[in-house]
């Protein structure tokens, strides 16, 4: 049985992967190590023949993404320790010697490659990636994590068998990289890390800068919503009534105080409930959700939000037609009411917003086998 597994995602690598097979089995001789090489191949050209001719096993995932690759060959690893590396050449495969040694000394569960405390060739990465996307998304995950890492998306990384079987990852995109650290900072693995060398890629790149960067910050929010939405929601609501409120209670005609009033008030209460249904699907879908969301989804009732919004609305609509009936009163002419009409405006927009989320969260919990009480 082999002692590690390695495994390798492709698509179109066949100028790189037969030397990346051979580096890695010439490294497992120089450990003196029985290993394996997986490869997990969604390749149209000639990827797929060079790595059955090196000796390598050849997966192919049912469905295209990295995490979908990552996920398929994991299900059929068998070693005790598992590496993940890029098979493009960005990587030496002897880099595998110091992370093992880690690994096996018991002093980690997982050890991660990293390019910033190595070093970055000429070329190998693009200066917007080097100083300012990778450590500016590595920064926001050390703060709402603590992983306590300088690389999170390296692609070079290590896990023991025990320790893996430990994280729930279910990402088929590039947000398994996130994915996996985050699991991994979340169930309190010991992460260690290995200065390493990255080397330029032959072949086009298969990154999308702001799009990839998007998607692993999409995914952190996903997993904690709390600073990306409800704080600043909370601060854009409150801060929207006290403005909204105070101007229509005086029956003063500051017209653009009461417009910015509402738009805060509606924007806010908005982030605020997207802040919430983010948690709750964190919830509903096994990944990590706070323990105040976990009770709060256990008590979910749909018919009190709803109760909720058709209250705001329903003012809104009575507003509304007390503004209708006062302009029909004039013969439909000039009306000096628009603070109502205002009101009834952010009142309705509110109580849509409270049904609509609340139909959305009890979509969530039945579609994932739970009872909304």
């Amino acid at each position: 049985m082999p002692l590690v597994s390695l495994i390798i995602p492709t698509m179109n690598e066949a100028e790189t992967i037969g030397e990346v097979i051979l580096r890695a089995q010439e490294t497992f001789a120089e450990m003196k190590l029985p290993g394996e090489i997986l490869v997990a191949d969604s390749s149209t050209d000639e990827t797929a023949r060079i790595v059955l001719s090196c000796g390598a096993k050849l997966l192919r995932p049912e469905k295209l993404g990295y995490g979908n690759a990552y996920l398929t060959a994991l299900k059929e690893a068998n070693g005790d320790y598992i590496v993940l590396m890029d098979g493009d050449l960005t990587y030496d495969p002897k880099a595998m010697l110091e992370m093992l040694k880690l690994l096996q000394s018991g002093r980690f569960d997982m050890v991660m490659g990293s390019r910033l405390k190595g070093e970055i060739l000429p070329g190998a990465m693009p200066a917007l990636h080097q100083y300012i996307g990778n450590p500016t998304l590595t920064w926001v995950l050390n703060l709402l994590f603590s992983a306590g890492i300088s690389d999170a998306h390296c692609g070079m990384r290590a896990i023991t068998l025990e320790a893996l079987q430990r994280l729930n990852l279910r990402s088929g995109g590039m947000e398994f990289a996130s994915e996996m650290v985050i699991e991994a900072a979340s169930k309190k693995l010991r992460i260690g890390e290995v200065p390493i060398t990255y080397h330029p890629r032959k072949g086009s790149s298969k990154l999308h800068s702001f799009t990839d960067g998007w998607r692993h910050m999409r995914f952190m929010m996903l997993y904690r919503p709390v600073p990306f939405l409800l704080v600043p929601g909370l601060l854009a609501l409150c801060l929207g009534l006290v403005l909204a409120a105070g101007v229509y209670l005086q029956g003063t005609s500051r017209m653009h105080s009461l417009i910015l009033g509402g738009l805060l008030l509606i924007i806010g209460y908005q982030m605020v409930l997207a802040g919430l249904q983010f948690d709750a699907f964190g919830v509903a879908y096994g990944l990590s959700g706070s323990g105040r969301m976990k009770r709060l989804m256990s008590y979910h009732s749909l018919e009190k939000e709803l109760l909720l919004g058709l209250l705001l609305l329903g003012l809104g609509v009575l507003l509304g037609g007390k503004v209708l009936f006062s302009w029909g009163a004039t013969g439909f002419g000039a009306l000096d009411a628009y603070q109502n009409a205002m009101m009834a405006m952010i009142l309705s927009i509110l109580g849509i917003q409270t049904i609509f989320s609340g139909m959305f969260i009890s979509l969530l919990l039945l579609s994932n086998g739970q009872q909304d009480d």
